[in-house]
């Protein structure tokens, strides 16, 4: 049997007939042909251009100085820094960011202004919500003072400027811009940071208040009588007037008293002379004037 090639696969064979061997043969060979053709034609184009003959056809290497050339976008490198250091770098920027943002800010910017991947962001806090309690821990915890117990507590000294004492230190711990507006944030998310923090300030502050008022002024003790919801509300309503000295000026934006302590000390004098009459109504018992009460504590 013989085989024969057709003229339009371009190879020289016009006519003739060969066996399929053959024919195969001479494929390859004409192939191998054309393509040291195609080799010598690109290597006399490179001879006119002046590339040696030995020269590599790849990118030449960077020499050394020779400044990176950074993508688009890229983001730099993170500066090695101890874990320490590095975790209380991420707590501090987070704090500023959330105040900032709020808690609907998303991790992957907070790791950019970090200057760092957000796969390390993760390896201190494994989740958004483990590094918001650590931001709690960072502007509440951390900020809280036990001494302010002590203060209210000293019945060596009038209940008014103990009350003043603290409601001064506590207003310069916490009317800050990071304080206020991430305290607000948490509570429109519906976060429980908010009532966590304001369990704490019941239970240690709220009930003392209470319970100083009440021996002020000669009332019933706790144990006799339990503090009412409504002895809770009186006292709210001094510490929300102070509180909203910030919300004022860090939410609404508004001017405030340069000179808070003063306000603090016309807010607690108000206190002072309208509730003992109230817990005195809410207790079923008659308020002593105070002069009296410490009268009554001096005998014998």
């Amino acid at each position: 049997m013989v085989y024969a090639p057709q003229s339009s696969c371009g190879y020289p064979t016009p006519y003739l007939s060969f066996d399929k061997t053959t024919c195969r043969l001479i494929c390859q060979e004409w192939a191998y042909v054309r393509c040291r053709q195609r080799e010598g034609a690109a290597f006399s184009r490179r001879e006119a251009v002046g590339v040696s003959k030995g020269a590599s056809t790849r990118p030449k290497s960077r020499q050394p100085g020779t400044a990176a050339r950074k993508a688009p976008g890229a983001q730099p490198k993170p500066k090695r820094l101890p874990p320490d250091e590095r975790e209380r770098l991420i707590v501090r920027e987070a704090v500023a960011f959330f105040a900032a943002r709020g808690f609907e800010g998303q991790t992957r910017e907070l790791a950019r202004r970090l200057g760092i991947t957000q796969p390390l962001l993760y390896r201190y806090f494994p989740s958004k919500e483990a590094l918001l309690d650590r931001v709690y821990q960072e502007v509440y915890l951390n900020r809280w003072n036990p001494h302010w117990e002590d203060i209210l507590e000293d019945r060596t000294r009038p209940l008014e400027d103990r009350i003043v004492e603290f409601y001064s230190d506590y207003a310069r711990a916490v009317l800050t811009y990071e304080w206020i507006r991430i305290f607000m944030f948490s509570g429109l998310r519906g976060m429980d940071l908010n009532g966590r923090y304001l369990t704490v300030v019941r239970d240690r502050i709220f009930a003392r208040v209470i319970r100083e008022i009440r021996f002020e002024n000669a009332l019933p003790s706790p144990a006799e009588v339990p503090i009412s919801e409504a002895e809770f509300e009186l006292v709210w309503s001094l510490h929300a007037s102070i509180f909203y000295i910030g919300i004022r000026k860090w939410i609404y934006g508004l001017t405030i008293p340069d000179d808070v302590s003063a306000v603090v000390v016309a807010l607690t004098t108000a206190f002072i002379e309208g509730v003992p009459a109230v817990v005195a109504r809410l207790t079923g018992a008659t308020a002593t004037p105070r002069a009296r009460a410490a009268a009554r504590r001096r005998t014998p």
